[in-house]
């Protein structure tokens, strides 16, 4: 039952009959008790019976807890102590020789009260019975003056108890002291005897129940708090008893008049006449805007907290004259900027907002990703430091030649935001609708001197509370990203290691192929006064939307295309203040900005940064739907109702006006192609187009013969303003045939919502819609028609066999005698199917963020960031199994919290260059190795390996991964550490005081050995069923714990360790 008295869920116990107590162990854990041999434990979060424990007959009435034993109560008058894990008896005091009433445990003492046995039968024991928890034995009872039914210490000053009675008496005293009679007063019971009796967790109020049900409140103070964390309490409304006679109205004689009613002269309203009266139910007020924008839906029902803004179970109804205020939204400021003060005016679209991930005591092996994309595209994860780019990853993928390209790129550099992006795009690939994270990525992007110049790195701070204006932010990052791309596809001695990427089919010598695809080459005219003029070549990326001055576009409805825009903004006029070589001093002059070569790409900052640009944008909407309905059904006033005959004009085909609806025409300007001529005067000419136009100018591969190319909208970028989460960014993609041919086998295009991890089909209107109260756009990407068949999209995966051979440590120490792994000869290299035993070890670079609730659960805000830092691969096969092929620590720039030593075996100054005697590389040399492996299909052994591989940031397909923590784990049963196992199934002893990865690595590929040896290569599942059933109740008995080594021994100090020194 939830705390306002409502029912959250019941709980059938089909074995269980006569229950009498109920135990809260912590937040989500209920224990159930009654008269049978057993004791059930209930997770609250599943509402399932996770546990179940044997107890002796007649069962348990009462228990109770600290933080050293379960305390349970039996109907024969023992009270059993019980430890804590394994519900096991450990000591047992034997109280009454008739039944136990009740008892109760503070600090090192327990008391009880009972009954005992007489000749006539069981009768009250007016002593109670005192233990000493630290010697486990009886101290000297204490007698009291009242029959003893319920008790409870109330520690306050001393550890007082309060001893009550059926009758209603209550007495208090010291449990080792003597009773005082002065110390009992009388509970009034509305029924004849007391049923219960409980005393709040912060000891300043005593609550009594009786047999009438009624519940009586006892308290010290006026105002008590009655727990640590206390909200105000809701009490039922009081019994209000009438002294009025009750009157049957199933009898006809009965006189009204015994009811008293004033006396008065006037009309009465019954005497109003039914001709002048007509039935007008009131209209029920709206729903509270916090309830429909919390409310989840399961089906056609919605489910919503408590905003606690009305009573109970009242709705007050306003009068006519206030009754306005919920018809009328126009107190709603237009600004779409900086609306922080009153957030429940404007409702953000749910799939808009923004999307956090639940974590829960498994991290995110529980949350449901595929509730929010049910495609088989991959979202990106949110929580990493800088994932504000998320989306704008997502267009770059999208977009085939880049995607390509990128991915055939490979260099020398560690730090290459082009090799990490292809990195990236390579998870992406292999994704089938599960989320990747980009922290490789952002970790490069990070250590950029330039990204931190331009005030791309946020502060943990100021992107949790979204300080940063997010729209400038990803126009910038837009811009650096491009130009960093270009910077680096620029690179053209390739090292032999790394040799591929030179071999792209897109690369030219001069160019990059990033330049190739976005870079618009220009010529910039500056005209001084006195005539003379200089001509200046130059090329960009991207451009800015320019807008027209007030003046120019005032509010008059003045309709702007969006081409006259865009063509304003590429081909800029201004007036500025430049030095003259004729006048030789800054003289005033006019700039011009002409076209000579029109990029593949159209790449465009809408830099909507102020009110001015927003209303721009809305007035432009505005006047293109008011001519749309003017073009269509003529003038349309807001409050016109559209006959069927107008329904059906607006969506003809005739009219070229595909739209299922009115709403698909408001909010928007931009369209979804334009057409772009080079003229022979150095001039450009923009216009929008549509499909219409296709048949009126003809098609516009024949036309860009003629230096006329057609644009088609593939991507918008758009600011969600939400006061309540600081804003967020999202994406509308434009994803095309080759995308769905690989990832679902089917050809079409198809427009996509990419919000993060959330990934949901749209109508193509939506992408071009934007209501400036909460959606701005902020970056336009445009494509060539035909884009795509200009270019080779094959990849050629860069990575070769050679990164695998012997390489030079980055640590200046290292000595050949501290070698812990040999490299790969040439005839060792591994196969399509061949076994590795994989083990990795991390450090911590930022600490978990997490809350404490008020009921004392822990909720994670931010999981810990991790960073791998040690990587081993052991050959699984061969005469040299077992030895190591890769044991390499992991240089990292970032500063290190917790080398988490104890668990990593990492310690300080192994990861530093200067000091380190390990062997030492780059992440991103280890990462290729790692790459290698999967690319050529190995099968990666370990245990735990879901997580390794998430912190290293590789997507590995499932069949080519071994875990065993899955191999050796019963469905709905705890995963086993591999310390256990090992010592179960192997007879090892490891991990003793710190983690080897080695050893785990070479542990992990025995194991597998092992369960290919018990389930007969997976030919007998139920045999190897019986074996995990034995290994589950060993570790019960065990405790999960490893007995304690006489002598360690370890895989280490086997015979095979011995082979890799000699080698």
């Amino acid at each position: 039952m939830a705390r306002g008295g409502l029912i959250i869920f019941d709980y059938l116990l089909d074995e269980s009959e006569d229950m009498h107590s109920l135990l809260l162990t912590d937040g989500s854990t209920l224990l159930v008790g009654g008269l049978q041999n057993h004791i059930l434990e209930i997770d609250l979060n599943t509402v399932q019976e996770t546990q179940k424990y044997a107890v002796e007959t007649p069962g348990v009435t009462i228990m109770r807890q600290t933080n050293r034993f379960f305390f349970c109560g039996h109907t024969s008058g023992k009270v059993s102590l019980r430890d804590l894990r394994t519900f096991k008896v450990e000591h047992e005091f034997d109280a009454f020789s008739g039944s136990l009433s009740d008892f109760d445990v503070h600090g090192n003492l327990l008391a009880a009260c009972g009954f005992s046995s007489r000749l006539t039968g069981l009768a009250c024991d007016r002593f109670l019975k005192v233990y000493d928890l630290r010697m486990m034995r009886a101290i000297t009872p204490l007698q009291v003056h009242v029959d003893p039914a319920f008790l409870r210490f109330i520690p306050t000053y001393t550890s007082r108890l309060a001893i009550i009675s059926q009758s209603g008496q209550c007495q208090f005293c010291e449990p080792t002291g003597l009773a005082n009679p002065a110390d009992i007063f009388h509970v009034n019971p509305v029924g004849p005897l007391l049923m219960t009796f409980d005393v709040s967790a912060s000891k300043q109020a005593l609550a009594f129940g009786d047999s009438e049900g009624c519940v009586h409140l006892w308290t010290d103070s006026p105002e008590p708090s009655f727990n640590p964390y206390s909200r105000e309490t809701e009490f039922a409304l009081p019994c209000l008893v009438d002294s009025l006679p009750p009157l049957d109205w199933s009898q006809d004689l009965l006189p009204l008049s015994l009811i008293p009613v004033p006396l008065t002269t006037d009309t009465l309203l019954s005497d109003w006449p039914a001709a002048n009266s007509a039935p007008a139910p009131r209209r029920a007020p709206p729903v509270d805007a916090e309830i429909l924008r919390t409310m989840k839906k399961v089906g056609f029902i919605g489910y919503a907290p408590n905003p606690r803004t009305r009573l109970r179970n009242q709705i007050p109804y306003r009068l006519k004259e206030s009754d306005s205020e919920f018809d009328s939204f126009s107190q709603v400021t237009e600004s779409p900027i900086g609306r922080e003060e009153e957030p429940h005016l404007h409702m953000v679209s749910k799939k808009y907002r923004k999307v956090t991930i639940k974590y829960s005591k498994l991290g995110l092996e529980d949350f449901d990703f595929k509730h929010y994309n049910k495609t088989l595209f991959a979202g990106l994860e949110p929580h990493i430091p800088n994932a504000y780019c998320n989306c704008m990853i997502q267009v770059l993928y999208f977009l085939e030649p880049v995607r390509c390209l990128i991915q055939n790129h490979l260099c020398q550099k560690e730090f290459c935001l082009a090799c990490e992006l292809g990195f990236l795009f390579h998870m992406l690939d292999l994704s089938r609708g599960d989320p990747c994270q980009g922290s490789n990525f952002l970790r490069a992007f990070r250590t950029i001197p330039e990204a931190s110049a331009l005030g791309l790195i946020l502060a943990d701070s100021d992107e949790a509370s979204g300080k940063g204006n997010l729209a400038r932010l990803i126009q910038r990052w837009n811009r650096f990203i491009l130009t960093q791309l270009h910077q680096d596809m620029q690179e053209l001695e390739v090292p032999q290691a790394y040799r591929g990427a030179g071999g792209s089919s897109f690369c030219s010598s001069g160019d990059s192929v990033i330049g190739q695809l976005f870079s618009c080459e220009m010529e910039n005219c500056s005209l001084c006064r006195c005539g003379s003029e200089t001509v200046r070549a130059s090329s960009t990326l991207l451009f800015t939307l320019s807008y027209p001055e007030a003046g120019t576009s005032d509010k008059t409805g003045k309709n702007c295309d969006f081409a006259q825009v865009l063509k304003r903004s590429i081909c800029l006029e201004q007036n500025t203040q430049a030095w003259c070589d004729n006048c030789e001093k800054y003289q005033p002059t006019i700039q011009t900005r002409n076209i000579r070569h029109l990029p593949e790409i159209l790449v465009i900052n809408c830099e909507v940064n102020s009110l001015k640009e927003a209303d721009f944008w809305r007035m432009q909407a505005e006047v293109a739907f008011k001519m749309a309905m003017k073009k269509h059904g003529g003038e349309i006033s807001k409050n016109k109702e559209f006959a069927l005959a107008d329904w059906k004009e607006l969506g003809s085909p005739e009219g070229m006006l595909m739209c299922s609806s009115i709403e698909e025409l408001k909010n928007v300007w931009l369209p979804f192609s334009i057409r772009m001529k080079m003229t022979k005067n150095k001039g450009l000419d923009v216009c929008n187009w549509t499909d219409g136009d296709e048949i009126q100018w003809g098609p516009a591969r024949a036309e860009e013969e003629h230096g006329v190319f057609v644009y088609d909208l593939m991507a918008t970028v758009v600011h969600i303003l939400d006061s309540r989460t600081g804003g967020s960014l999202v994406a509308h993609i434009k994803v095309g045939e080759t995308y769905h041919q690989r990832k679902e086998g089917v050809t079409h295009q198809q427009w996509y919502l990419f919000n993060d991890f959330l990934i949901e089909p749209i109508d193509k209107h939506e992408a071009v819609q934007f209501d400036m109260n909460w959606k701005v756009p902020a970056i336009l990407y445009y494509v060539k028609r035909n884009l795509n068949s200009k270019y080779n999209l094959n990849i050629k995966n860069p990575i070769e066999a050679s990164v695998l051979l012997a390489e030079a440590s980055l640590a200046r120490k290292q000595r050949k005698t501290h070698t812990t792994f040999i490299p790969l000869m040439l005839n060792e290299m591994p196969q399509v199917g061949d076994l590795v035993g994989l083990d990795a070890e991390f450090v911590t670079l930022n600490e978990e963020e997490a809350e404490l609730r008020s009921d004392g659960t822990k909720s994670t805000i931010k999981p810990s960031q991790m960073s791998v830092a040690r990587i081993t691969c052991v050959r699984g096969q061969g005469p040299n199994e077992g030895i190591p092929f890769i044991d390499d620590y992991i240089s990292t720039q970032e500063q290190v919290v917790d080398y988490l030593t104890q668990y990593s075996g990492i310690k300080p100054g192994d990861l530093d260059a200067k000091i380190s005697s390990k062997h030492l590389t780059t992440l991103k040399s280890t990462y290729l190795k790692l790459r290698f492996l999967i690319d050529i299909g190995v099968k990666f052994v370990g245990h735990g390996l879901q997580k390794d591989f998430r912190v290293i940031n590789l997507m590995v397909p499932k069949d080519q991964v071994l875990d065993t923590v899955y191999l050796f784990h019963m469905p709905r049963k705890r995963m086993i550490s591999l310390r256990f196992l090992a010592w179960y199934f192997l007879d090892l002893k490891i991990q003793g005081e710190t983690h080897d990865s080695i050893e785990d690595a070479r542990t992990a590929l025995q194991l597998y050995r092992k369960y290919l040896e018990l389930s007969k290569n997976g030919t007998e599942p139920e045999s190897f069923h019986k074996v995990l059933k034995g290994l589950y109740e060993k570790g019960r008995k065990m405790d999960w714990k490893v007995p304690e080594p006489e002598g360690q021994t370890s895989p280490k100090n086997a015979a095979v360790f011995s082979s890799v020194l000699a080698l």
